[in-house]
């Protein structure tokens, strides 16, 4: 993703990239690590002296959730506004880091995913949870991601749980033969991580009605998919008012 990213960023016209940061490839140069369309910068390894040495407006972090909230901290404290894609992050740490941007007047967003198709996957599963309230999530990664469920599947369930009206049908499920084979449960809705190689990021939300099924799926086959969101959010991250989560409150302003 920071090698998408960085090629992306380097060739959007009204962004420009000034600081690269990572301490396995630092003192490397940009250009030899992401090729030619990226900005030509020296890799640093130091994020805190970076920011302070370099003005800034937003930081992109792709990191994980330990290094994230320190890295967010790092930014709030410099009136530079973080947009993290970071795997990981849970309740607890999305409370500091809305607490930071209050702290700090810095706007900032956590994105589960940057894919538009999967924020208009999320979306129309608002809108069916409304009439369906049955619902379960399969979720399927690489075998190299970290947490499950994902942030994209969590942000789902929670939207669907915002939007239902109904109270969904208890599952009769009265002899479990194996531990976990029902999911897990986020707001009341059943989750199912699958984590295999060949996979990068895929989604299906599933509701079920007398007499019908809605399948609602999003598959982003390569890290280009989620370069538009990436954009989106470092040119209008600024235009936000405090902490956020997820990009459909930049593409619909729910």
């Amino acid at each position: 993703m920071g090698q998408e990213t960085v090629r992306t960023i380097s060739q959007t016209p009204g962004l420009q990239l000034v600081l690269a940061v990572d301490k396995a490839r630092a003192g490397e140069r940009l250009r030899d690590v992401a090729g030619p369309r990226a900005a030509d910068l020296v890799i640093e390894d130091k994020l805190g002296a970076a920011l302070s040495r370099v003005e800034t407006d937003v930081l992109i972090d792709f990191t994980n959730h330990a290094a994230a909230l320190q890295n967010a901290e790092s930014a709030f404290s410099r009136k530079v506004a973080p947009v993290i894609g970071a795997t990981g992050i849970g309740q607890k740490d999305l409370r500091q880091l809305a607490d930071l941007s209050r702290e700090h007047q810095t706007p900032g967003m956590y994105v589960p995913n940057f894919a538009v198709g999967a924020v208009l996957m999320i979306k129309f599963a608002q809108m069916a949870a409304a009439w369906l309230p049955d619902v379960e999530i399969i979720e399927l990664h690489h075998e190299n991601k970290q947490d499950a469920p994902s942030g994209t599947a969590m942000l789902t369930a929670e939207r669907i749980a915002e939007a239902r009206n109904k109270t969904p049908t208890v599952a009769a499920t009265t002899l479990m033969k194996v531990e976990g084979a029902r999911g897990g449960r986020h707001k009341g809705v059943p989750l199912h991580s699958v984590r295999l190689p060949g996979l990068l990021a895929h989604q299906e939300v599933i509701f079920g009605g007398k007499g019908e099924v809605l399948t609602i799926r999003q598959d982003s086959m390569d890290r280009s998919s989620f370069m538009e969101g990436v954009k989106l959010c470092a040119l209008r991250v600024w235009q936000l008012d405090g902490f956020v989560i997820g990009l459909d409150r930049l593409m619909f302003g729910d």
